[in-house]
């Protein structure tokens, strides 16, 4: 694990508000006993609705506003857990994308929360069915022993105002295969093995990726 200068998505969008609004929701959760992570208990202080409610665009969000209180937890968490970023680079990724599905432990104890960046441009998937591929920055990880939660984010670039954001979440796949019969994280792009590109076929692929990264470090 390295720490990395590269801008995340909660550099970009919470380091300054976290210091102006996530003391008083550490307040409000040990005033009433809630524990952040039960997501559902958490989305339901007033101070963290009322946090999505001024994120959201005056244009609103449709089922976009459940990725955006996604978010705002995945940062808290992160934020709370000590801001730890996990670094996989070119090297650690290659190994890992490689490794046969059955390689590492189908379990695994995850560590605190922490945001995973992978290197930039290698791996790419469809955030949204029908969306065309975007680049995966990365994810924010938390979890128990039985499952992890993530929330991963898709185009980020320096060209982009904003990202898209994406929930996966369970235990690691069993005997994970695609359809197609190529390789798991095969890249799906025009040229992208050339490339020495990666693809996602899925949320399973993604927690897939998520817990051989665990387990890695």
């Amino acid at each position: 694990m390295t720490i990395t200068v590269r801008p995340t998505p909660y550099s970009l969008a919470f380091a300054e508000l976290a210091a102006e609004r996530f003391p008083a929701i550490d307040r409000a959760l040990g005033g009433s006993g809630t524990d952040a992570r039960d997501r559902d208990a958490f989305l339901l202080v007033p101070e963290v609705s009322r946090l999505v409610r001024e994120l959201r665009p005056d244009e609103g969000l449709g089922e976009g506003v459940r990725a955006l209180a996604a978010l705002v937890r995945a940062a808290y968490l992160f934020h709370r857990g000590g801001e730890q970023v996990v670094s996989v680079d070119d090297q650690a990724l290659h190994r890992l994308i490689g490794e046969e599905p059955e390689a590492r432990p189908r379990s695994g104890s995850p560590r605190e929360p922490a945001y995973v960046q992978l290197p930039p441009f290698r791996v790419w998937g469809n955030a949204m069915q029908g969306a065309p591929a975007e680049p995966l920055d990365g994810w924010f990880v938390t979890g128990k022993e039985a499952g992890l939660f993530l929330v991963a984010v898709f185009g980020m670039h320096p060209g982009r105002d904003g990202f898209t954001v994406v929930e996966a979440s369970g235990a690691r796949p069993e005997a994970l295969r695609r359809p197609d019969g190529t390789a798991l994280f095969a890249p799906t792009l025009a040229g992208g093995a050339t490339a020495g590109l990666a693809s996602l076929a899925g949320a399973e692929e993604l927690l897939e990726l998520a817990w051989r990264v665990e387990a890695w470090r």
